[in-house]
């Protein structure tokens, strides 16, 4: 099986897709110059731009990098005043709070369209030892304040090399950066999959996995674009987000103006990007003791990624999914996930599998299924637990026959 691992959404840049255009952490000068092992063939660049090689930074996977131009357009993203934004750190925060002061009543959006070549930065990871490239693919989509390696952390947190086993590009503009653009830049990469545009592969079948803002993302495919995947993978994903979640998960983090926060790697970003002010705003939102290594966390904030202003704004796109969605979902959290769960998906009822009463009441019974990482947060990935996880959902792949 192939991976095709995304990093930021955006004009002339991320998409995750993760769906989040974001500036990506700091690629180790082995991961991408050493090249790959003796002996390896390397995957096609036909597709690709500045592309190049190596091994997965969990070590069992080749890999090629770089970047893909894809167009897509959306009539639907929200028209955003450059005036929303806040000018300094002082106004960001009273916005953060100011969103959440009863009555909490969003305004209705005019809508935008937005037409663009965006380019993507990406990796595409397969066996070390293939000799022809696997007919299905997976599309790996990260969350906000994350980029593409939150799927290939690091060795024992590398989703790319369990899947495997069984460059970057210019922010756009933080405005665009929304829901609609994204799932039309996820729609559109899936359709070069399938023809062969990307390494000269044209793969049979595509499974989308998504981590949280990307799980939104997934989701959304499955409403608007029903037939086009094969399999979805949603983590990091619930129904049972509310007010109080969402506020205590956004002022756990503390969002801070990136450019600010670590001038260094965002220091020319523009405003309307943020990232989590600490170690302990990660923590809040994306982990929980006694589950997780220390030396995790610290590389997680050194590594973070942004979250762009027009993602807070974004239209809700996803939903119940028509009659026509039949493919497999697998849904999987932390047990201790908090924007989803506030700490306890067991409470009052499992909170994963809930999700198929709402969201997927007319698919068959037996193509889907949930489950709960143990001792894990929202970032279940990042916890001692995430190869159970993996291993959990490659197992649901290969019981659906994929």
């Amino acid at each position: 099986m192939f991976l095709l691992n995304l990093a930021l959404l955006g004009v002339a840049a991320a998409i995750p897709l993760s769906t989040n255009a974001s500036r990506e952490s700091p690629i180790p000068v082995e991961y991408y110059g050493a090249g790959l092992p003796a002996g390896i063939k390397s995957f096609s660049a036909a597709g690709w731009k500045d592309a190049t090689y190596g091994p997965s930074r969990g070590g069992q996977s080749k890999c090629v990098s770089g970047i893909l131009e894809v167009q897509a357009g959306t009539t639907h993203n929200a028209k955003l005043s450059p005036d929303m934004i806040p000018q300094n750190q002082t106004a960001l925060t009273g916005m953060i709070v100011s969103t959440f002061t009863p009555p909490m009543k969003m305004p209705t959006p005019e809508f935008t369209t937005v037409q663009s070549i965006f380019k993507i930065g990406a990796s595409l990871c397969g066996p070390a030892d293939a000799s022809s490239p696997p007919a299905t693919v997976e599309l790996l989509t990260h969350g906000t304040g994350f980029d593409r390696f939150y799927w290939d952390f690091a060795a024992g947190y590398s989703y790319v090399d369990a899947a495997v086993a069984a460059g970057h590009s210019r922010p756009p503009r933080p405005l665009i950066v929304q829901t609609p653009i994204q799932l039309e830049i996820a729609h559109s990469l899936i359709s070069l999959l399938r023809n062969g545009s990307i390494s000269s592969t044209k793969f049979s079948k595509v499974i989308a996995v998504g981590h949280s803002f990307g799980s939104g993302i997934v989701q959304a495919l499955n409403v608007h674009y029903p037939t086009l995947v094969d399999a979805s993978i949603l983590t990091g994903f619930g129904i049972n987000s509310t007010a109080a979640t969402t506020l205590g998960f956004d002022l756990g983090g503390n969002p801070t103006i990136a450019s600010l926060a670590d001038s260094q790697r965002f220091g020319d970003l523009p405003l309307g990007y943020m990232v989590p002010a600490s170690a302990q705003g990660n923590q809040i939102q994306f982990f929980s003791l006694p589950g997780f290594d220390p030396s995790i966390l610290t590389q997680v904030n050194a590594q973070k990624g942004t979250q762009a202003f027009g993602e807070l704004f974004s239209p809700m796109i996803g939903g119940p999914v028509p009659n026509n969605y039949t493919s497999p979902v697998a849904v999987i959290n932390g047990q201790q996930d908090f924007p989803y769960c506030m700490g306890n998906c067991s409470f009052p009822t499992d909170q994963a599998a809930a999700v198929k009463g709402v969201l997927y009441q007319g698919l068959d019974q037996g193509k889907f299924d949930s489950h709960l990482v143990p001792n894990a947060g929202h970032g279940w990935n990042l916890h001692y637990a995430a190869e159970s996880g993996y291993e959990w959902i490659q197992k649901f792949l290969r019981d659906q026959g994929l």
